[in-house]
């Protein structure tokens, strides 16, 4: 397995690419921020969201339907707030047969506005990442005065998560190898999977703790002080800041609008 196939960049030409890494960043900040502080049943404020991540999406040279289609990995995670149009009071919309259950107005509009507010938030992320290089998110990261060890520890999980990845797939090649599937022979059983499993993460932990070791030891001798550096810095020009100050005016109207309407 190769880093590039764990990067999500696109390399384009356009307007959204040649941005200040640091402006993506804060943009990306607001627009979330954005998002998850509007209200309830803020319909026309979260539908002027979408369509603008949609046009963001389409300057970039992405494709409208780009972040779309990538944010409804994010849904599933929404499933742990099923629970709220059935435990919200409010207007009964519908009572569940046999079960009891009644399904409230008031919660059925919360739910909704929280599955919006994630999946604009997500489209937010996955526009950063795909038009924003790793090593100029780190830089970036590292401009806005994020603490040194947080950049450190992404950077580090970016570069090597390929590397366990790769070493996982190894593993599970070497356990089917020795345990193949053989007519008249039964299946092992929950447990015993359960126990070779167990192994086979420690053993990847340990693996992972002692290459972790090699590389720090060997980035120490090469003068490695905590800090990665790079060799061309991005410099802030006018395009910068007006796209950066009419997004934040543009997001700015649309949370006073949906606070106020």
């Amino acid at each position: 397995m190769h880093a590039s196939l764990l990067d999500v960049y696109q390399p384009r030409v356009g307007l959204i690419h040649r941005l200040d890494p640091r402006v993506k960043i804060l943009v990306t900040l607001f627009f979330i921020l954005t998002a998850v502080s509007l209200p309830e049943a803020a319909w026309l404020s979260l539908g002027m969201l979408l369509l603008l991540m949609i046009l963001l999406s389409w300057a970039a040279h992405l494709g409208i339907f780009y972040t779309l289609r990538r944010a409804f990995v994010a849904l599933p995670f929404v499933l742990a707030a099923l629970a709220i149009p059935f435990l919200t009071p409010g207007p009964a919309l519908w009572v569940i047969p046999g079960v009891g259950w009644t399904l409230t107005t008031t919660g059925l509009i919360r739910f909704l506005t929280i599955v919006g507010r994630t999946w604009i938030a997500v489209q937010a992320g996955i526009l950063l990442s795909a038009t924003t290089s790793v090593p100029d998110l780190l830089w970036g990261l590292k401009e806005l005065r994020v603490p040194r060890l947080i950049v450190a520890i992404v950077g580090f999980m970016v570069r090597y998560l390929f590397v366990l990845a790769d070493e996982v797939m190894r593993m599970l090649r070497a356990r089917a190898s020795r345990s193949p599937k053989l007519a008249g022979v039964k299946h092992p059983g929950i447990l015993w999977q359960g126990r070779v499993a167990g192994m086979m993460v420690g053993s990847l932990f340990l693996r992972s703790l002692e290459r972790s070791e090699r590389v720090h030891a060997a980035m120490l001798s090469r003068g490695y002080d905590g800090e990665m550096r790079v060799l061309e810095q991005p410099t802030m020009l006018a395009l910068d800041w007006i796209v950066l100050l009419t997004v934040l005016i543009v997001l700015s109207l649309v949370l006073w609008l949906g606070v106020w309407s």
